[in-house]
């Protein structure tokens, strides 16, 4: 019974992904996301009460990983292998999340309406304590002195830009979906720029 249970809340989970994505939230009909998963559509409200609710945790399916994201961050890390970490798993954010990747960037754009002030407080402390440690990095002059609040944002808008803006790629590219080359290719090209960029001068 668990496993069917946990089996239904992912395939509401992933359609509901893919339509708030596709429609977002005021658009999307709970119906719809029943019929994309392949369930009645009583199970939606059994699992998850509401609309709002499923879409919460929907963001909440991507803010985990990000959170997680950022766990190599730390003043005594070496700067080289922490960026590379932190790159590499925003790519695979981006690689395995795209609809909540697009659900998330919609949410931000609106100003998180949606989101607990809680979740708020955890995204910005986790962004501002990797700011701090790209900071103390510069100051003992372990990496070039860049803005490491603008270092930041470069490094998500490389990152997210693969689920964020996947319909462009793949009119650029000539894809439908990029396989695990490209997402390999990716993360070394923007780490690369981002390793170069960040040497002692």
């Amino acid at each position: 019974m668990s496993t069917i249970r946990e089996r239904n809340k992912e395939l509401i989970l992933r359609a509901a992904s893919e339509e708030f994505a596709d429609k977002g939230f005021a658009a999307t009909k709970t119906s719809d996301i029943a019929a994309k998963a392949g369930l009645p559509k009583p199970n939606v409200y059994y699992y998850f009460k509401s609309k709002e609710n499923l879409y919460r945790e929907v963001l909440e399916s991507i803010i985990v990983p990000i959170l997680q994201a950022s766990t190599p961050f730390n003043p005594d890390g070496v700067p080289s292998e922490v960026l590379s970490g932190y790159i590499r798993s925003k790519i695979r954010i981006s690689r395995d999340l795209p609809f909540a990747s697009k659900v998330f960037a919609s949410e931000i754009m609106h100003g998180a309406p949606h989101l607990s002030a809680d979740l708020v407080e955890q995204l910005n402390g986790q962004a501002r304590h990797n700011i701090d440690c790209i900071q103390t990095w510069i100051d003992r002059g372990q990496i070039a002195p860049v803005d490491p609040n603008h270092l930041m944002f470069s490094i998500w808008a490389a990152t997210q830009t693969y689920a964020d803006f996947d319909w462009q790629i793949s009119a650029v590219t000539g894809k439908d979906k990029l396989d695990e080359a490209d997402y390999e290719a990716a993360a070394q090209t923007i780490i690369r720029l981002v390793l170069k960029g960040c040497e002692p001068d």
